[in-house]
């Protein structure tokens, strides 16, 4: 007669030990699913260290390949409870062969982007994040036909919708030069970067954009049409995600190049 209440108790500590288990699972399943979400949004609440490596071919007369590996840390700082500041910025590495027969080859650091977000710290009533501020261009190029020896400024842009997995949004920038060697031609140029992502329970991400630049002094469009696939993992605790991608060039100035391949490892800091 004294077994059953103890069976009993057993039985309710076993049934809530088990209750949390599972809990604690769904709660970690929620967090690496919001975790995969923020990397589709270029203006999380997350610091994040993409190295992003690329490939392109078919550049030149020369049908010559260019590879280049952007390093793009993204800082973010809280201003207030209601707003945080972004940073993100692009330090290029550069490869390029002549894409002439005979030409030189060249390489070395490439113009440095920096982009400042003032962002408000919650979406909007409709759901909607944003981000606004200002764009810089700096010469740092180690040669002169690495960069565009101009000092740049200008204003940018993001907005983006998150919904069941699906993240569609575009960033946007202007630069304008406003120094730099008077010999080069001035800076004059609209970046438009429309995306569409979507995100799986197994925390897989597949994307479309587009990564477009209008030159207005060469009135020219550059348009290459990006493919690809994330990953989001855990290595010994830390989240990395592994991206793969494939973009072809619809539009580029003569000589521009045909298609070309990206592979990303980014390494992620959740506060």
């Amino acid at each position: 007669m004294k077994t059953k209440p103890t069976v009993k108790v057993h039985s309710a500590g076993s049934i809530a030990a088990l209750s949390m288990f599972f809990y604690a699972g769904h709660a970690a399943a929620t967090d690496e699913a919001g975790l995969a979400m923020q990397l589709s949004n270029p203006i999380a609440a997350l610091i994040s260290v993409p190295f992003q490596y690329n490939w392109d071919t078919g550049i030149g007369t020369a049908d010559a390949d260019r590879y280049w590996l952007n390093i793009q840390p993204v800082i973010p700082v809280s201003l207030s409870p209601d707003w945080n500041l972004i940073s993100r910025t692009i330090v290029p590495l550069i490869d390029a062969e002549a894409p002439v027969a005979g030409g030189r080859d060249h390489s070395g650091v490439g113009d440095i982007v920096q982009s400042v977000f003032f962002s408000p710290n919650k979406p909007t009533a409709d759901g909607w994040i944003w981000g606004v501020g200002p764009v810089l261009l700096l010469p740092t190029a180690s040669n002169d036909a690495l960069g565009s020896e101009k000092w740049g400024i200008g204003p940018t842009v993001v907005a983006l919708k998150q919904v069941n997995g699906w993240t569609a949004g575009v960033l946007a920038n202007h630069i304008w030069s406003f120094a730099g060697e008077d010999q080069r031609t001035d800076v004059n140029a609209t970046f438009l970067q429309p995306f569409l992502t979507y995100t799986t329970q197994s925390l897989t991400t597949f994307t479309l954009n587009t990564e477009s630049t209008y030159d207005w002094e060469g009135e020219q469009w550059t348009v290459p049409i990006n493919m690809g696939v994330n990953q989001l993992v855990r290595i010994g605790g830390q989240p990395v995600s592994f991206a793969l991608g494939y973009r072809t060039y619809v539009e580029t100035p003569t000589g521009g190049p045909d298609w070309g391949l990206r592979f990303a490892v980014t390494l992620l800091f959740p506060r």
